[in-house]
């Protein structure tokens, strides 16, 4: 499935921003793509996705804030994260393979993870 490599968590504050990278090495491309997070003692929810189409969906409490896109050159995703809250604080994981069939909001339905990066917003 190729190496899926998450970077760019941080510390930030309230208000601040950052932005993540997800690279993926071999012979594998990401013609699509998603960003979910998991924060200490909950499940792991839906960010954001991109699909080979370049048509986008966001969870609710980040649109407005991130952006998801994609350098099918580099074989990279990204997340370009505004206005944090401490509330987006979790390990965000990328995911670079999706299941034929479900929705993409949903994130049962990706596969091929990192192993994260954490993003952790100070109020």
């Amino acid at each position: 499935q190729g190496q899926v490599v998450e970077s760019g968590g941080g510390l930030v504050q309230a208000g601040g921003s950052l932005r993540l990278s997800c690279a993926r090495s071999g012979f594998f491309t990401m013609n699509s793509g998603a960003w979910c997070r998991q924060a200490p003692g909950q499940e792991r929810e839906f960010v954001a996705a991109i699909m080979s189409s370049d048509s986008t969906d966001y969870a609710d409490s980040v649109k407005g804030r991130f952006t998801i896109s994609r350098d099918s050159a580099r074989n990279t995703l990204y997340l370009e994260m505004n206005s944090l809250k401490p509330e987006d604080t979790a390990r965000y994981y990328c995911a670079a393979d999706r299941r034929a069939f479900g929705s993409a909001t949903r994130s049962s339905v990706w596969i091929s993870w990192g192993q994260g990066t954490q993003v952790t917003v100070s109020s």
